[in-house]
């Protein structure tokens, strides 16, 4: 039984959710497409245009789902494997790691990497749909996802979907952009992304497809947002951490 403060929220949540997806339609086969567009020169664009920073805040977002030596971990929405590296470094070789995303050019590169990797790293690869995750329920010992929860169609279905996969005492954390609440940081977001992100996509004929993020944020729920979402998907615990100023955040909830 919710509570009558989780309940108002919730309700929120839903008008915000429908706010967002009257706003621009986005099928699943448009994103499916940018994604295996952008494959090739994904890992570049994304060290130039955060300055490595993006591989700390993977790690810190590792950290966060508490993946230990001889867990099963999931990295969903595993792109060209990031995540998926470094949730295996932090099972060891006595676990393993299943990485999903559904745009196959991004697995092909991810497993390309994983080839070039010695010791070979326990990964499975497989191409699936997050909002249809292809394994039974109470499988995982941890979970991940980077960039992945906004792009998702239907992302209370996507939280449900970690939920059922996870263990009991389990942990997701998931790690995207965010629009920051401050509105001098918010100015400096559509600096960066007019600024830097398009022009730097542009070189790489791929203007159409950076230009796709700043809408991809306007529909994106806020971290309080995904608090209340996660809880109705049956989380029993999530707090929602900021990073740069509110332009990255790191959902983490774990499955009671």
């Amino acid at each position: 039984m919710t509570s009558p403060a989780l309940e108002q929220a919730l309700q929120a949540a839903h008008k915000t959710q429908q706010t967002h997806r009257s706003a621009e339609t986005v099928s699943p086969d448009r994103v499916q497409s940018i994604f295996n567009r952008i494959a090739p020169v994904y890992d570049d664009l994304n060290d130039r245009l955060s300055g490595g920073l993006h591989h700390v805040w993977k790690r810190m977002t590792v950290s966060w789902s508490g993946a230990k030596p001889g867990d099963h971990g999931l990295d969903v929405c595993c792109g060209s494997g990031d995540l998926a590296f470094v949730l295996a470094d932090a099972v060891s070789r006595s676990g393993h790691v299943t990485a999903v995303d559904f745009s196959c050019q991004l697995l092909d590169t991810a497993r390309d990497r994983a080839a070039h990797l010695f010791p070979a790293p326990p990964i499975t690869w497989l191409e699936g749909d997050a909002l249809a995750l292809p394994f039974a329920d109470d499988s995982f010992d941890a979970a991940t996802m980077g960039y992945g929860l906004r792009n998702l169609t239907d992302i209370p279905q996507g939280l449900r979907e970690l939920h059922r996969v996870l263990k009991s005492g389990a942990t997701v954390a998931i790690l995207d952009m965010h629009r920051p609440a401050s509105s001098w940081m918010r100015s400096l977001q559509d600096w960066y992304l007019n600024t830097l992100v398009v022009p730097a996509a542009t070189e790489f004929g791929l203007t159409d497809e950076y230009a796709y993020i700043a809408p991809s944020l306007d529909r994106f729920p806020t971290g309080d947002e995904q608090v209340t979402l996660a809880c109705a998907a049956g989380f029993d615990g999530a707090v929602h951490y900021t990073l740069m100023g509110g332009m990255m955040g790191v959902l983490v909830a774990t499955k009671i």
